[in-house]
């Protein structure tokens, strides 16, 4: 019997793995979804979310939410919270595109006032903000200016140097800049690669999309973060750390496996590598991280300025009349210390997020002082040609999930097997028949982001809301998308 069929459902959207359905696992695993979701889930997903609850120091449940796939170690969409003394930082757990996240604008135009430049805009942006496999950014910075001016400051650095301003700053998680940062713990290969690419979007499933509101859901909560009126045109970018971080992974995958063979001879599968808690290599490992995600929120600001900057040039409008102010821009790759209340008391946590999105509630120190009344949004992005959504978290999220709900759609189809099945062209007359412009850097990129290699992004947005770990605030639409 495969641990899939083991699963027990112990909610409308909530199933459970006992822990007794694989020898070894320390906590049970919590799987949110739908019926319709688990259907498509494979085997080897489910695997790793019972191989997680394995790691030492683990609260409560390991956790998969619907947008959950086999990934590397953790499977994206997986969430753990490991103690702070006893238990460590798994890389696995944060993935190697590090800081992956979003960012939403939103503006005081509406998708008719938009509608017939549309194409001269996505143009501009495409030419505007480097896109593509291995592309480099278009500004030139030296390995030891990354190092000693970008990594330990964060979207700071770039809003100091004219790429946005103050106020963005405020509505960034960790305002942008996740202090705990040493860029002496990163190798010199990461610098390298990291240098030329600070400023570009890359490929796979990043993006930049131009959307108009399709729905308010909660009228009174979308308010406050700037979004009135159907129709109202926003600007979503998803993209992350690019080589950078995926260097300082991979950096760290091998010294933790030098270091602790021992370890991951506990362990049953290698991928799930930790760093222990008290140890050198975890403070090295986590000072590294924060530079990738520093990266990150660095590189996301510069994009954001120069898609305001050629909306200005496009529609021949100030940036006051346009109103691109950003929503809030957060990550959805990452590891934090956190504190959470276990058992009623508060314990102080490494929280893993793979393919998962922090959902703070009403009442966080940690939110922009205008949204502590409602929550931090949180933002969902599908794939091009269909929908995105902001949220907001619960009580529940924080008592169940530790305050993380999906990311995305989630993929269920492999690259390979989208590039036998699609054709990039095909993808893009079927997009622009629906209204929907696209502008990318290859038909490639076209044929492996099709839409249907991904879940239904309505589902787990569904799922998120009727389990009670979130509220559905806004759906988008997407109007252009341009893609690496």
């Amino acid at each position: 019997m495969g641990l899939k069929e083991k699963l027990k459902k112990i909610g409308p959207y909530l199933w459970e793995l006992p822990k007794e359905a694989k020898p070894g696992m320390k906590v049970p695993a919590w799987l949110f979804s739908s019926e319709d979701l688990l259907k498509g889930l494979e085997e080897g997903a489910v695997e790793q979310v019972a191989n997680i609850s394995f790691l030492p120091g683990i609260y409560k449940h390991s956790i998969a939410l619907p947008d959950m796939h086999f990934g590397y170690g953790f499977p994206i969409g997986g969430v753990a919270a490991l103690d702070f003394e006893e238990g460590g930082l798994s890389p696995g757990g944060i993935g190697f595109d590090i800081n992956c996240g979003v960012r939403l604008l939103r503006t005081n135009l509406t998708a008719n006032q938009i509608k017939p430049k549309l194409p001269q805009l996505l143009e501009s942006i495409f030419s505007n903000v480097p896109s593509g496999v291995g592309r480099s950014g278009k500004i030139r910075l030296s390995p030891s200016q990354l190092q000693n001016e970008v990594l330990e400051a964060g979207a700071r650095w770039a809003v100091e140097k004219g790429y946005g301003t103050e106020r963005d700053l405020e509505y960034l998680e960790e305002k942008g800049c996740m202090k705990e940062a040493d860029a002496s713990k990163v190798s010199s290969k990461a610098l390298q690669r990291g240098a030329p690419q600070l400023g570009s979007l890359g490929a796979g499933n990043h993006f930049l999309e131009i959307q108009q509101v399709e729905k308010i859901f909660l009228p009174e909560v979308a308010k406050v973060f700037g979004i009135e009126e159907e129709n109202q045109v926003c600007v979503m970018i998803h993209t992350g750390s690019r080589g950078f971080g995926h260097q300082v992974c991979t950096d760290y995958l091998k010294i933790l496996e030098n270091s602790f063979r021992d370890e991951i001879r506990k362990l049953p599968d290698r991928e799930l590598v930790y760093a222990p808690a008290g140890t050198k290599e975890c403070e090295d490992y986590f000072q590294a991280m924060c530079c990738a995600a520093n990266f990150g929120f660095c590189n996301r600001q510069m994009i954001m300025h120069w898609v305001r900057e050629s909306m200005m040039k496009t529609l021949g409008m100030s940036q006051e009349d346009i109103g691109s102010e950003l929503v809030y821009g957060l990550a959805h790759n990452i590891g934090k210390v956190e504190e959470h209340k276990i058992n009623g008391e508060k314990r102080k946590v490494f929280v893993h997020r793979k393919g998962a999105t922090r959902c703070f509630g009403p009442g966080s120190p940690d939110v922009p002082k205008d949204y502590q009344a409602i929550g931090q949004p949180s933002l969902l992005p599908g794939t091009m040609g269909t929908a995105s959504y902001v949220l907001i978290g619960t009580k529940m999220a924080e008592d169940q999930t530790f305050s993380s709900i999906a990311h995305g759609s989630g993929r269920v189809m492999s690259r390979t097997k989208a590039l036998k099945r699609f054709r990039g062209e095909e993808v893009k007359k079927s997009l622009e028949s629906r209204g929907i412009l696209v502008r990318s850097a290859s038909w490639k990129c076209l044929a492996e982001e099709n839409p249907p290699v991904y879940h239904d992004i309505d589902e787990v947005v569904r799922v998120c809301q009727e389990a009670g770990i979130a509220k559905i605030v806004v759906k988008l639409k997407p109007m252009g998308v341009i893609k690496g």
